[in-house]
C-alpha cells in the first residue's frame, strides 16, 4: 500500500498537461517592414497612463499605412517570381505545398507604392483610437505629411477617422528635397552618409544560409522550376503584400513554410534594417537624423505657447527606427558594457534574444509617441516641484528610456528629460556633422510645426514647404 501511495503522485505528474500547451504562429507579425500594422506589446505593459497620472499632450510620428508593393520588392523579387511562373514548364497540380500555384494568379499592381484599402482603413483605425486613448485632448487643428502619395493619403486616412466634421482640419505637406537638412520629415533623403543599399550585402549573406534547405525541398517537390534565393524572399513578400491587397494569400500557410523559416526570414530583415537605419554604423548618423525630432517634439509638449494638444506626423519606414536610435532604445548591447553592436547580430545564425525586430519596430502604420504627463496625483510623486513627467510608447507599448526612468511606471521626469536629450545628443552628434552635409543652408532643427507653413483642409487643396 505504501508502494502505491508512492507511485500515485508520480504517476499523476508524469500524465500532467502543462496549463498552456498550444502553440500558436502568425506569420503576419513576422513579416519586418511589410507587416500589416499590430501591436505586438513588446514589452507586455499596460499602455494606459501610470496611475495618477493624466496625459496633457501627445506626438506620434506614423509611418505610411499597408502599401501594395514597394518598387525594390515588386522589381527585384515579385515581378520576376511571377515571370518565371508564366515561363516555366513546371506542372504544379502534384507538387505537395506548392499546388496551390496551379491556379494562383498574382494581384493586379499598376503602380507601385500606392495605398490599399486595407491602409486607409488601418490610418483611420489608428485615428480613432487616439480618439478614444485621449477623450480629455483636443482634436489636432493640422496633420503633417511628407510629400509622397502614400503618405498624404495615409494622412488623409487618419483624418477622416478623427475628425468630427469634414474639412475641420489641416493638412499640411512638406515637400521631400534632397538638401532640406533636418527641417523635413524625411532627414534621411538630404542626408549624403544614408545610402537606402546599406545593409544590403550583410542580409543577403545570411538570405544564402536559411534559405539553402528551402530551396532543396522547393527542388525536390518541383524540380522543372529553377529555384534560387530570390523566389523564395518573394514567396515570403507575397504573404505580405497580397494580404494586404486581397485579404490573405496562399504563401501565408503553415505548409509552406516552418515557423523558424518565417523567423529566419524576419531575422535577415532585421540585419538589413540594422545596418541601414539602426545601430549597425555605430551611430555614425542614424541618431542624429532621428533626434531633430524628438528635440522639437519635446520643445512643442513643453511649450506653454503650442496651441495644439496632439501632434501628428506622417513619414516613411525610415524615420521611426532613426528615432528609436536617438532615443537608444531597442538596442541589443544597451546593458551589456560593451559597445559591440555589429557582434549582437551574427550573420550565420538567428539572435532569438536580441531586442531588434523590425516587425516591432517597422511594420505598416508603426508609430512612435511623447507623451507628456501630469502625475500629481501619483503615489509617490505627490509632493514634487514639477509633476510633470514624460514617456515613449512603440506601438502602444510603453518603453523604458535608457537613463532617465525617475518617474511614475518608469517615466521620465522634465528635468530628467533635459539631461537625457543634452546626454543623446553627446552620443549620437548633430546632423549636419554626421551626415556630412555638403551643400549650404542646412541645418540640425527640425522647425515645420512653429515655421509659418498653412495647409489646407483634408480633401481640398494642400499647401507645400519646400
Amino acid at each position: 500500500m505504501l508502494l502505491l501511495a508512492l507511485a500515485l503522485p508520480f504517476a499523476f505528474a508524469q500524465n500532467q498537461q502543462p496549463l498552456y500547451s498550444t502553440y500558436t504562429f502568425n506569420p503576419l507579425e513576422h513579416l519586418a517592414g511589410i507587416a500589416p500594422y499590430f501591436e505586438p506589446a513588446e514589452p507586455p505593459r499596460d499602455p494606459s497612463p501610470p496611475e495618477g497620472c493624466k496625459v496633457t499632450k501627445a506626438a506620434y510620428l506614423v509611418r505610411h499605412a499597408a502599401i501594395n508593393a514597394n518598387d525594390f520588392d515588386y522589381e527585384s523579387y515579385l515581378e520576376p517570381f511571377t515571370q518565371k511562373l508564366d515561363n516555366t514548364s513546371q506542372k504544379w497540380s502534384n507538387t505537395s505545398d506548392l499546388s496551390f500555384l496551379a491556379t494562383w494568379f498574382p494581384p493586379a499592381i499598376e503602380e507601385e507604392e500606392m495605398l490599399t484599402r486595407t491602409g486607409r482603413l488601418e490610418a483611420s483605425q489608428l485615428a480613432v483610437q487616439l480618439s478614444y486613448r485621449y477623450p480629455d485632448l483636443r482634436l489636432p487643428s493640422t496633420v503633417w505629411a511628407s510629400s509622397a502619395e502614400r503618405t498624404v493619403a495615409s494622412a488623409k486616412g487618419f483624418i477622416r477617422g478623427i475628425e468630427l466634421e469634414d474639412n475641420t482640419i489641416n493638412l499640411t505637406t512638406i515637400y521631400e528635397g534632397k538638401e532640406a537638412g533636418a527641417n523635413s520629415l524625411t532627414p534621411f533623403s538630404s542626408c549624403p552618409a544614408y545610402h537606402g543599399s546599406m545593409g544590403a550585402e550583410q542580409s543577403q549573406a545570411y538570405v544564402k544560409v536559411f534559405t539553402a534547405p528551402i530551396l532543396a525541398r522547393f527542388k525536390a517537390y518541383a524540380p522543372n522550376f529553377n529555384w534560387t534565393s530570390s523566389d523564395v524572399i518573394g514567396m515570403f513578400e507575397y504573404c505580405g503584400y497580397e494580404t494586404v491587397i486581397r485579404g490573405s494569400s496562399p504563401f501565408c500557410s503553415g505548409d509552406l513554410f516552418t515557423p523558424d523559416e518565417w523567423l529566419q526570414f524576419e531575422y535577415s530583415q532585421d540585419i538589413m534594417y540594422y545596418q541601414n537605419v539602426g545601430y549597425g554604423h555605430g551611430e555614425e548618423f542614424t541618431g542624429a537624423v532621428g533626434l531633430p525630432w524628438v528635440n522639437a517634439t519635446v520643445n512643442l509638449l513643453s511649450s506653454v505657447d503650442s496651441e495644439e494638444d496632439m501632434y501628428v506626423s506622417f513619414t516613411h519606414r525610415e524615420l521611426p527606427p532613426m528615432v528609436l536610435v536617438a532615443l537608444g532604445l531597442f538596442n541589443n548591447s544597451a546593458l551589456t558594457g560593451a559597445n559591440l553592436p555589429n557582434a549582437s547580430m551574427p550573420l550565420d545564425r538567428v539572435n532569438h534574444h536580441r531586442t531588434w525586430i523590425s516587425s516591432y519596430i517597422l511594420p505598416f502604420l508603426t508609430n512612435i509617441a511623447i507623451e507628456k504627463m501630469n502625475c500629481s496625483a501619483s503615489f509617490g510623486f505627490e509632493n514634487t516641484t514639477d509633476p510633470t513627467y514624460y514617456r515613449v510608447l512603440v506601438n502602444r507599448s510603453p518603453q523604458t528610456l535608457p537613463s532617465c526612468y525617475d518617474g511614475p511606471a518608469e517615466s521620465c521626469s522634465a528635468k530628467g528629460m533635459e539631461t537625457f536629450l543634452r546626454g543623446r545628443t553627446e552620443v549620437v552628434g548633430e546632423y549636419s556633422e554626421r551626415c556630412g552635409v555638403d551643400y549650404s543652408n542646412s541645418t540640425d532643427v527640425l522647425s515645420i510645426y512653429t515655421a509659418n507653413v498653412t495647409g489646407k483642409a483634408s480633401g481640398l487643396e494642400l499647401a507645400s514647404m519646400k
